[in-house]
């Protein structure tokens, strides 16, 4: 099985001593620079086997660091970690006095969430829940399951982290892929829906249905991100940059007070850009159906990761990605996979008609992309864009 990923590139131009390949990426295809990301994104509701909360979770240990120091006289000090969790590498990088100091607690508290909230670990909250049915909950859970329930009624069910069941059946939690019968995803459907979640916020609780399972791994790496912007506003960075898995949150500015340049991967080919994006604090987070896949040895017919949680199917809506981009990396991730399952003109709807700020970036199978207003000036692409206007 072939599997191809998205990874979201941080390009810094003009700063080749801060770090070690850095250049100018090319929406064109060129090589990009400056390449902060490790792995792929595996991003939505139906996310399990990746991200926090993922079946495959494994949270443990750094597997490199680096830093730069002081350097040269008036140079902002740099410091970088990378850590493998929530099954998938993430790179961290820090600007400032404190750099290092920044990047350790970020680390520390990678570890810790994720050790919180990965169904792959049996002591793990989530799983508690999951198995137990209810249970007590900590703060963070508790802040991600609002999030997620709102998520969930805002986009009438189009995110809905109850398709754990659903993703199990499918495989894509043990890669032992497989095409659930109609009766089977019957049952499960019936059982699925995240009305059937019971938070007791004021007893710190929460209860699921009998035949329910949560996973939280197409949010939490939202979560995580931004906590990590907490934790890099108290140490008093200058600037940093963290890439959860292909989750890309940014904060402050680079070292020369430029803007962040980030290069989204094209889903026709991978090494590809599809376009590059400038941005200011914020985060950048895209969901594509080429992320994790497989195809039917008997028919030929290819299903990805990405659930419909009204179907019990992989979606099938015409798009290839779609990326948010928000000051809110939690709402970001989620939003990602909602909009991918409602299809362009579902998710334009509702970005215009939406009371939280949002922007899209996405590309249909027709190879045209859409960018709404709001961030047009700041992306390049050589392919097709079309603007897309607040008013209808």
């Amino acid at each position: 099985m072939r599997r191809i990923v998205i990874r979201m590139i941080l390009l810094c131009m003009l700063l080749p001593a801060i770090f070690l390949s850095a250049g100018c990426g090319s929406a064109g295809g060129e090589s990009a620079g400056g390449e902060i990301s490790g792995t792929a994104p595996e991003n939505g509701a139906a996310s399990s086997g990746h991200g926090a909360g993922s079946a495959e979770s494994s949270g443990h240990g750094a597997v490199g660091a680096a830093f730069s120091g002081h350097g040269a006289a008036g140079e902002i000090p740099e410091a970088s970690e990378e850590v493998f969790a929530m099954d998938t590498y993430m790179t961290i990088t820090c600007y400032g006095e404190r750099a290092q100091e920044a990047a350790d607690a970020a680390v520390s508290e990678i570890r810790r969430l994720d050790a919180l909230l990965s169904v792959g670990e049996a002591e793990s909250e989530i799983s508690r829940i999951n198995s137990e049915k209810e249970g007590t909950i900590s703060s963070d859970t508790a802040a991600i399951l609002e999030e997620a329930l709102r998520i969930w009624q805002d986009t009438g069910g189009a995110f809905d982290i109850t398709v754990y069941p659903l993703m199990e059946a499918w495989g894509f939690t043990s890669g032992e892929f497989r095409v659930p019968d109609e009766e089977e995803l019957t049952d499960l459907l019936a059982a699925a829906g995240s009305g059937g979640i019971s938070p007791d916020p004021a007893g710190g609780t929460v209860r699921i249905g009998e035949d329910q399972g949560i996973d939280l791994g197409g949010i939490a790496k939202g979560y995580a991100s931004d906590r990590l912007m907490e934790i890099f506003r108290g140490y008093g960075l200058t600037g940093g940059v963290v890439s959860l898995g292909g989750n890309v949150e940014c904060f402050g500015t680079k070292p020369d007070g430029s803007l962040w340049r980030c290069g989204i991967q094209s889903p026709l080919e991978r090494g590809e850009l599809m376009g590059i994006l400038e941005i200011p604090d914020g985060a950048v987070i895209t969901s594509g159906a080429y992320e994790r896949f497989f195809t039917d040895e008997q028919t030929g017919k290819t299903y990805h990761h990405i659930l419909d949680p009204s179907t019990g199917y992989p979606a099938e809506t015409g798009l290839l990605s779609v990326t948010v981009v928000s000051p809110d990396g939690m709402m970001a991730d989620a939003l990602s996979t909602a909009c991918y399952v409602m299809g362009a003109e579902k998710a334009i709807a509702f970005w215009r008609d939406y009371d939280r700020p949002f922007d899209l970036i996405i590309m249909t199978e027709d190879e045209e992309i859409l960018v709404t207003e709001g961030i047009a000036d700041r992306f390049d692409s050589s392919y097709p864009v079309t603007i897309v206007k607040d008013a209808g």
